[in-house]
């Protein structure tokens, strides 16, 4: 499986949650609402996940070994960075 696309939209005024992904996957499935936060060891990539009725959270779609939730994390944060460095370049533009 390989990821064929990914689309970041970036969140400003949040100092934690500062982006939301969609990734597609062999240009055949896609996964929407991963988030990227700025957690204590800095960027991380979490799951879309549902409010279960006891309050926890439980991924709705995860990645089931450590390989590919290294990949996905890798591309969906190099998107991130490309995307943020766009827009400075853009206001530096302006």
């Amino acid at each position: 499986m390989e990821i064929t696309e990914v689309r970041v939209s970036p969140i400003h005024g949040d100092e934690k949650l500062k982006a939301f992904a969609t990734v597609i996957f062999d240009d055949a499935f896609v996964v929407r609402d991963l988030k990227i936060i700025n957690g204590q060891k800095g960027l991380f990539v979490a799951m879309p996940s549902r409010k279960m009725k006891d309050g926890s959270f439980k991924d709705i779609a995860h990645p089931l070994n450590n390989d590919m939730r290294q990949k996905l994390e890798d591309a969906v944060k190099k998107e991130y960075e490309t995307k943020i460095q766009e827009e400075k370049q853009n206001q530096e533009s302006e």
